[in-house]
């Protein structure tokens, strides 16, 4: 799969604060990438620094493998900051701005006006538009130009549930048209609804990277309880692909191995005579996997 882009041993210091430490990332055709992390972890200088923003102390990033040259960063649209356009004029007279200083032609406002369902209101004041409709317009005019990667940092901020709901609507939509996704926030629970990919930044240091559904697996934690709760705990400790037991509420909380499941336990169990009255799997979230490794990363 073509790569989108590449760090390596990406360095960033102000002062003694070391903001980025030897960040290595691949990011591929077709993901929606998301790059995670409490405030100061890293997320901003990351991205400003892959977009020329701000130079790097040591290491190096590439993108699209270097087949652009120069003219690489014409393949990527950015929001880095709040949307700012002139309050007075309308929705497409902004746009035409954008087009111009983009070099682009008019022709391609109204089809990202469409993609951001904004075009029935393309004549309307920007100051009349909601926090949410200007996020999107903000996305209509990265899109022009047709970018092959495109780069959100922190989309939602700010926004009602709504509005955060049609921003991830939008990101899905645009990923689908093959445009591949940088989306760096602290929303925890919309990334893991629209990201493929993740990575967890903490104070400049990478923490996690991989697939968002491999990372959530680490850990398969089933819930189980019976009526005989020690003869249950003493068979369950005789399984030897069972990795940890834990008592917690007067239930069980075995780790299973990632070959296991609910219903090849509750098989097992019901051959030893033992009949549960209760069989949950508990999901691991985003937020809570996030809350762990910052945690042993501080210890």
């Amino acid at each position: 799969m073509e790569i989108i882009l590449q760090t390596k041993k990406l360095n960033k210091q102000y002062g003694s604060i070391k903001a980025v430490n030897d960040l290595d990332f691949t990011i591929r055709k077709g993901e929606i990438f998301g790059i995670l992390g409490p405030n100061g972890s890293g997320k901003t200088t990351t991205l400003g620094m892959a977009l020329g923003v701000t130079l790097p102390q040591s290491g190096s990033f590439e993108w699209f493998e270097g087949k652009y040259g120069k003219n690489s960063r014409t393949k990527v649209g950015a929001i880095l900051e709040s949307p700012i356009f002139y309050p007075y004029m309308s929705a497409l007279d902004n746009l035409k701005i954008v087009a111009k200083i983009k070099k682009q032609n008019y022709s391609d406002i109204d089809r990202v006006l469409k993609h951001v369902e904004l075009y029935d209101r393309r004549k309307s004041p920007f100051k009349t538009f909601s926090l949410g409709m200007k996020q999107r317009l903000a996305i209509a005019a990265a899109l022009i130009g047709n970018p092959e990667a495109l780069i959100l940092d922190e989309p939602t901020n700010g926004l009602d549930p709504q509005g955060i709901a049609d921003i991830r609507e939008l990101v899905l939509r645009t990923a689908a048209e093959g445009v591949t996704i940088i989306l760096a926030s602290h929303l925890l629970d919309e990334v893991q609804k629209v990201c493929s990919h993740v990575m967890i930044l903490n104070k400049g240091n990478r923490l996690a990277i991989g697939k968002v559904d491999e990372i959530l697996q680490e850990k398969n934690i089933l819930e189980i309880k019976s009526e005989n709760m020690t003869d249950l705990k003493n068979t369950i400790s005789t399984f030897d692909d069972i990795r940890s037991i834990k008592e917690e509420d007067e239930k069980l909380l075995i780790e299973l191995s990632p070959e296991l499941s609910a219903d090849i336990i509750n098989k097992r169990l019901m051959k030893k005579g033992i009949s549960l009255s209760h069989l949950f799997m508990k999901e691991k979230s985003l937020e809570k996997f996030f809350l762990e490794i910052l945690k042993k990363e501080n210890v």
